[in-house]
C-alpha cells in the first residue's frame, strides 16, 4: 500500500486519486495473471504451464525451448513438453540402474564415473549390467530441494547440480536458497509491474492510469511496456504527469524510449489524469476555450475549440448555443463541430471589418459578409454558413441572450445561393457487375469487409448505418420473411429492408465468427478486429474505407473507358434507388426502402428515370405510317417540347403497338392501332406486335 503523498498537482487532484484508486492497483509492484484481460497475454499453450503467453502462443521459456529445438510443430511440442519451469524440473538422474544420484559425467554420477574410468572405459552397456557398488546416503535420504528426489551428495543436504548451483551463488543460507526453487517464490517479469522506483503521486498517477486502461479494455498492455515508460518517468525529475504537456513528454522521451506503444502510453496516462483533474461535467467543462467531448459522455476523444472566435461577447453566445444544440439531442458534427466552423469563419469576418461589439451587426454589414462568403466556390458550403449564423441569431432573440443585437441582423431565403439539381451518383452498371462478381467479393482480406460490401450493395445503407449493425439485426415478419434492422442515424430511427436467404446466411458465419473470436457475445455485427478485448467497438469508416481501396485496386475495376474506378460506399446507396426506380419500382416504396424522411428525397432517382428513359427514346429507330424514319433532334431548341408531347401522348392515347403524334391541343377518339393514321408512329420495342 502506497502512503498519501505530501503535496504536488493541480487543487483537488490527489484527493481524486486517493479516492478513485481502487487496493488492488495501490501496491509498489502490480502482479497480473495470464488470463488478465488486459495485461495478460493467455496462458501458454504447453498443458499445464500457468505463466504468460508471449510469441506463438508459448511463455519466455518454452518459446527460448522450442527455438532450441529447431521449431518443431507448435502442437507436438506443446503436449511433450514439460510444462514445469526449468529451475522446477527434476535433475537428470545416473544412467545406472537403482543409483538416486545426480548425473555429473557422461549421464553417471560422480562415483559410478570414477569407477567406470578406473576400469579402463569398459564397454557402458556391458559395464551397466554389473555395477560396482558404491556408498549410499541413508534410507530415505533426498536433496533439500522439494521437488528434487535425487540423493544429496556426500556431506551435502543438495544432490549434485543444485549444490554446484548453490556454490555459484557464493553458499546463501540453505532455507534460503531452497525457497528460490518453491513455485511461488519467482514471478516472471512479463507478469508483474514494479512502480516503486516512481515518486509517491506519480506512482498513483499510473496506478490510476493503468486501473482506467483495465476498466475501459481499449486494448492489450504488456507489463514490459509499462515497465519501459515506467524507467522513463522514474529518470526524470517531475513528481506528476501533469508537470509537463504532451508535447513536451514526447520530446523527454526521444532518445530514451523509442517503442511507440511506451511512448502512447506515457500520453494515454497523462490525458487519464488530466481528465480526473479537470473533470465535472459541464460546470467545469464550459468555462474552457477547449472543450473535451469525451469529459461530457461524448464518444471519441473530438474537442471543440473556442479560441478561434476572437469577439468575447460572440465566444460567450457561440458556446451558450452550442451547449444548447447538444443538450437537444443533437449529434457531435451537427450541433458543435459545423456551427463552430460558420461562427469562427465570421469572427475572422468582424475582425477584419473592425466591429466591435454585437450592436453594429446590421442587415448592411450581413450584406458585406455574404459578398466576403461568396469567395467559397462550394454553395452547400456558404448556405450552411448563412442558415447556421441565422439559427445563432434566431437563438439569441428567442432565449434573450443578448439585448443588443438588432432586429435588422437577419438572414433572408433569398440570401442562400442556388443549388444546382445533381442527379444522384449511381454506379454504371458495367461496373456494378465487376463489384458484384462473387470472384471478386472473394479477394476481401477480411470476411467482414467483403459481408458490409454486399449489404450496402443491396441494402442501400449508410455506411455509418452499415458499420453500426447490432449482432440480432436480422428479423421476420408474421411470413417468416427476412428483414435487415438498423437505426436510420441521420432519421434517428429504426428502419426495415427486406433481404434474401443467401444474406441471412452470411450475417449467420458472421456471428458465429465473432463467437469464435470473443466466445461470451458481441453487442455489434461488425467489431474491430484489434484494440477490441470485449468485441463492443466497431470497424472505423477509414478503416473500411482503406479496406475498400486496396480491394478496388486488387480487382482492378475500370470503367468503359478502360480508367479505374474510385468508389465510395454512398454511391451504393445511389446505385440501388436508381435500379429500384428504373425497374419501375414505384417511388413510394423505393422511399421507404431507402428510408428516406420525405418524397422529394427520392424524386431525384425519379428525375434520372426519366432522363434514362428519354436518352433511350431518342436513341431509338421511330418510323411513321408510311414507314419513313422521323427525326428528332436531342439538341434542338424543341427537344424538351417534343419529350413532353411523347409523355402526355403514351400517358393519354396509349396504343398497344406505337405512339399517337397527335399535337397537344387536339384529341382523338379512337385510343386504338391506327395503321392508316398519319399521326401514328412507332420504334423497335414494338416489333413483337407488328409480327403478331
Amino acid at each position: 500500500m502506497v502512503t498519501a503523498p505530501a503535496a504536488g498537482g493541480p487543487q483537488g487532484l490527489l484527493g481524486k486519486l486517493m479516492a478513485v484508486v481502487r487496493v488492488e492497483f495501490r501496491g509498489e509492484t502490480l502482479v497480473f495473471d495470464p488470463d488478465d484481460p488486459v495485461f495478460g497475454g493467455g496462458p501458454c499453450r504447453v498443458n499445464g504451464c500457468e505463466r504468460n503467453a508471449s510469441g506463438h502462443g508459448l511463455c519466455l521459456n518454452h518459446r527460448v525451448q522450442w527455438a532450441k529445438q529447431g521449431r518443431p510443430d507448435l502442437e507436438e511440442f506443446a503436449s511433450r513438453t514439460d510444462p514445469r519451469p526449468r529451475r522446477q524440473r527434476p535433475n537428470q538422474q545416473c544412467a545406472v540402474n537403482g543409483c538416486g544420484y545426480g548425473s555429473a559425467r557422461g549421464g553417471l554420477c560422480q562415483l559410478h564415473a570414477q569407477r567406470w574410468e578406473r576400469a579402463g572405459r569398459p564397454d557402458r552397456k556391458r559395464w551397466m549390467s554389473d555395477p560396482p557398488l558404491i556408498k549410499q546416503p541413508p534410507a530415505g535420504a533426498a536433496c533439500r530441494i522439494r521437488h528434487c528426489e535425487l540423493w544429496p551428495q556426500a556431506s551435502s543436504p543438495l544432490c549434485h547440480a543444485h549444490n554446484a548451483t548453490w556454490q555459484a551463488n557464493g553458499r546463501p543460507d540453505i532455507e534460503v536458497f531452497a525457497a528460490r526453487f518453491e513455485p511461488d517464490w519467482v514471478v516472471p517479469a512479463d507478469q508483474l509491474i514494479r512502480l516503486g522506483q516512481l515518486a509517491a503521486q506519480l506512482r498513483l498517477e499510473m496506478q490510476y492510469a493503468l486501473q482506467q486502461r483495465r476498466d475501459r479494455r481499449d486494448g492489450k498492455l504488456e507489463p514490459v511496456v509499462v515497465a519501459r515508460a515506467v524507467r522513463l518517468l522514474a529518470g526524470s525529475p517531475a513528481t506528476s504527469l501533469l508537470d509537463h504537456d504532451e508535447t513536451t513528454w514526447l520530446r523527454i522521451a526521444d532518445g530514451i524510449v523509442n517503442d511507440t506503444r511506451s511512448r502512447a502510453l506515457l500520453l494515454y496516462a497523462r490525458r487519464a489524469v488530466a481528465d480526473l483533474a479537470e473533470a465535472g461535467g459541464w460546470e467545469a467543462e464550459y468555462p474552457r476555450d477547449v472543450w473535451r467531448m469525451h469529459r461530457l459522455g461524448f464518444d471519441g476523444r473530438r474537442s471543440l475549440r473556442f479560441g478561434g472566435i476572437e469577439q468575447p461577447w460572440l465566444r460567450d453566445l457561440a458556446k451558450r448555443w452550442v451547449r444548447l444544440r447538444l443538450a437537444s439531442g443533437l449529434g457531435l458534427e451537427a450541433g458543435g463541430a459545423r456551427p463552430l466552423v460558420a461562427i469562427t469563419r465570421f469572427s475572422q469576418f468582424l475582425t477584419a471589418v473592425g466591429v466591435e461589439h454585437i450592436g453594429q451587426l446590421d442587415r448592411g454589414l450581413l450584406e458585406r459578409y455574404l459578398a466576403d462568403l461568396g469567395r467559397e466556390h462550394h454553395p452547400q458550403r456558404r448556405s450552411s454558413h448563412i442558415g447556421l449564423l441565422n439559427g445563432l441569431f434566431t437563438a439569441i432573440r428567442q432565449q434573450r441572450w443578448h439585448p443588443g443585437l438588432p432586429a435588422t441582423a437577419v438572414f433572408f431565403p433569398a440570401d442562400h445561393p442556388r443549388r444546382a439539381e445533381r442527379l444522384p451518383r449511381a454506379l454504371a452498371e458495367q461496373v456494378m457487375a465487376q463489384l458484384e462478381q462473387p470472384g471478386n467479393l472473394d479477394r476481401f482480406d477480411n470476411p467482414s469487409y467483403r459481408l458490409i460490401t454486399v449489404i450496402l450493395m443491396r441494402c442501400g445503407l449508410r455506411i455509418t448505418d452499415a458499420l453500426r449493425l447490432r449482432s440480432d439485426c436480422v428479423t421476420t415478419d408474421a411470413d417468416g420473411a427476412p428483414y435487415l434492422r438498423y437505426f436510420n442515424h441521420k432519421m434517428r430511427r429504426d428502419a426495415l429492408v427486406p433481404i434474401d436467404t443467401d444474406l441471412v446466411e452470411a450475417i449467420g458465419r458472421q456471428r458465429q465468427r465473432n463467437t469464435d473470436r470473443w466466445p461470451a457475445g458481441t453487442p455489434i455485427l461488425f467489431p474491430r478486429p484489434s484494440k477490441n478485448i470485449d468485441g463492443t467497438h466497431p470497424i472505423g469508416s477509414p478503416t473500411y474505407r482503406m479496406a475498400l481501396e486496396r480491394w478496388l485496386t486488387a480487382c482492378d475495376i475500370r470503367d468503359e473507358h478502360g480508367h479505374r474506378v474510385h468508389v465510395t460506399p454512398h454511391q451504393w446507396r445511389h446505385t440501388l434507388g436508381t435500379r429500384l426506380i428504373n425497374r419501375d419500382v414505384p417511388q413510394e416504396i423505393v422511399r421507404r426502402i431507402l428510408d428516406h424522411d420525405s418524397p422529394q428525397m427520392t424524386a431525384h432517382y425519379a428525375r434520372l428515370h426519366d432522363t434514362t428513359v428519354r436518352r433511350a427514346w431518342e436513341a431509338a429507330r421511330k418510323v411513321d405510317i408510311a414507314g419513313r424514319t422521323v427525326v428528332f433532334d436531342p439538341n434542338g431548341p424543341l427537344a424538351d417540347a417534343a419529350w413532353a408531347k411523347q409523355r402526355l401522348a403514351r400517358a393519354t392515347q396509349s396504343l398497344p403497338n406505337g405512339y399517337c403524334g397527335l399535337p397537344l391541343q387536339r384529341s382523338c377518339p379512337h385510343a386504338n392501332a391506327c395503321l392508316t393514321c398519319p399521326m401514328f408512329l412507332t420504334t423497335s420495342e414494338f416489333l413483337p406486335q407488328h409480327r403478331t
